[in-house]
C-alpha cells in the first residue's frame, strides 16, 4: 500500500513546481525557435491547451512534455538552436527530443515531430501550415489538431478530444469535415462521452 509521505506546504511546491517546469519548457522552446526563425508549430497537449483556454480556463488539462511540430529541413536548425541555448539533443527510437539535463527523463523533454513522418498507425504527420498564431507562440489550426488527435487515438487524445467536444469547439458537424477514416472515431466519441 502506497501512503503519503511528502504533505502539506512541501506536496503543494511539488504539484506547482511539475506545471510550472513544463510550462517554462515551453515558453523556452518557444523563445529559441522565434529568435532562430525556424518555422514550428506547438502541438500535443499544449495545443488542446491553448485552443481550450479560448473558451473555458477551468477545464484546461496539465500535460507533462512538449511537442513540436516542424519541417525535417529544419531539424538541423532546431538541433542547432536548442543546443546552443543549452538543451541535449537525444534520439530514442528515432524520435528526436531535447532535455534540460544529461540524464533527464524523456518525461521532461522537448518531443519533435516532423511533417510528413509517419507516426503510430502508419498516420502521416502534417505541415505546420495552417499556422495560427496565438501572440508570442504558434499552433497548428484547430481542424489540423483534431485530425493529429483522432490518428494518434491514445486514451490521452481521446480525452482530449472529449473535452474540446464538452466546450462546443468540436460538434456533429465535424463529422463530415474529416478525412473519412477518421469519421467513425469523432461519432464514436460524440455518440458516447463517457465511454
Amino acid at each position: 500500500m502506497i501512503e503519503f509521505k511528502i504533505t502539506g506546504e512541501e506536496l503543494w511546491n511539488r504539484m506547482e513546481r511539475a506545471v510550472e517546469k513544463v510550462n517554462e519548457r515551453l515558453r523556452k522552446t518557444v523563445g529559441i525557435l522565434e529568435a532562430a526563425g525556424v518555422p514550428y508549430a506547438v502541438v500535443g497537449g499544449h495545443a488542446v491547451r491553448a485552443w481550450v483556454a479560448q473558451v473555458d480556463e477551468a477545464a484546461l488539462r496539465t500535460t507533462r512534455d512538449v511537442d513540436i511540430l516542424v519541417r525535417p529541413h529544419d531539424l538541423p536548425a532546431v538541433i542547432a538552436a536548442m543546443t546552443a541555448a543549452g538543451f541535449y539533443h537525444r534520439q530514442t527510437m528515432g524520435l528526436d527530443m531535447f532535455v534540460e539535463h544529461p540524464d533527464a527523463s524523456a518525461r521532461d523533454a522537448v518531443h519533435v515531430l516532423l511533417c510528413g513522418n509517419v507516426e503510430r498507425g502508419g498516420v502521416v504527420n502534417p505541415d505546420i501550415e495552417p499556422v495560427v498564431r496565438a501572440n508570442d507562440f504558434q499552433t497548428v489550426a484547430l481542424e489540423t489538431l483534431v485530425c493529429m488527435k483522432l490518428n494518434a487515438n491514445r486514451r490521452k487524445d481521446q480525452v482530449h478530444l472529449l473535452d474540446m467536444i464538452s466546450l462546443g469547439l468540436i460538434d456533429a458537424s465535424w463529422v463530415a469535415r474529416l478525412p473519412e477514416n477518421l469519421q467513425p472515431r469523432l461519432q464514436a466519441l460524440l455518440d458516447d462521452p463517457d465511454g
